[in-house]
């Protein structure tokens, strides 16, 4: 299977605009900015879709969600910001390596799109 967009960005095959890394995740910025500010946290574990996590994968899904928390401190945020994930083509998702889309900068509306 060929290695997703989001593979060769951690492999560092295809350059991106890195923000934050440790063993686990990435964080770099979108290159389709949806808000002033639009970062893509993603695990370094290839989980194609949110539903296709398993229990393994509880660790890493709740580092995502304090990595967000992280990276929305150290760029002053002031705790206004949004997560999303979508899961499956029929809900956004265009990499199919499981990713949290962080939004701030603008007024989000509610409901989303």
């Amino acid at each position: 299977m060929e290695a997703t967009l989001f593979e060769k960005i951690i492999n560092r095959e295809i350059p991106a605009d890195i923000l934050y890394e440790d063993e686990l995740s990435i964080v770099i910025k979108d290159i389709s900015p949806q808000a002033p500010t639009h970062l893509l946290i993603i695990p370094k574990k290839v989980i194609p879709k949110l539903s296709d996590a398993t229990g393994e994968d509880q660790n890493i899904l709740g580092h995502l969600m304090l990595v967000a928390g992280k990276i929305a401190e150290q760029l002053e945020l002031d705790e206004t910001f949004r997560l999303v994930v979508n899961n499956g083509a029929k809900a956004g998702q265009s990499v199919f390596h499981l990713h949290l889309h962080l939004l701030s900068g603008r007024s989000l509306n509610w409901p989303p799109g």
